[in-house]
């Protein structure tokens, strides 16, 4: 199975937001992590900064681009 970590990074440093991701949706407003047992967790105002397919994480940024 292929699960992720999604970390934000905010100032050069990583927080965990959560761990055994199974689905990533990212609408134009936020994107929406889930899991399977968990509730979905919803991160607005973040651009997905890369994704390690091997390292099984992904690293979401802060968007500054102004957009809401």
């Amino acid at each position: 199975m292929c699960q992720l970590n999604v970390v934000m990074e905010r100032e050069g440093k990583l927080e965990t937001l959560m761990e055994g991701v199974t689905g990533l949706e990212v609408t134009e407003q936020e994107i929406i992590l889930r899991t399977y047992f968990e509730e979905p967790m919803t991160v607005g105002n973040a651009s997905i900064k890369s994704i390690d397919f091997i390292g099984g994480s992904v690293v979401l940024a802060p968007d500054t681009s102004g957009k809401s």
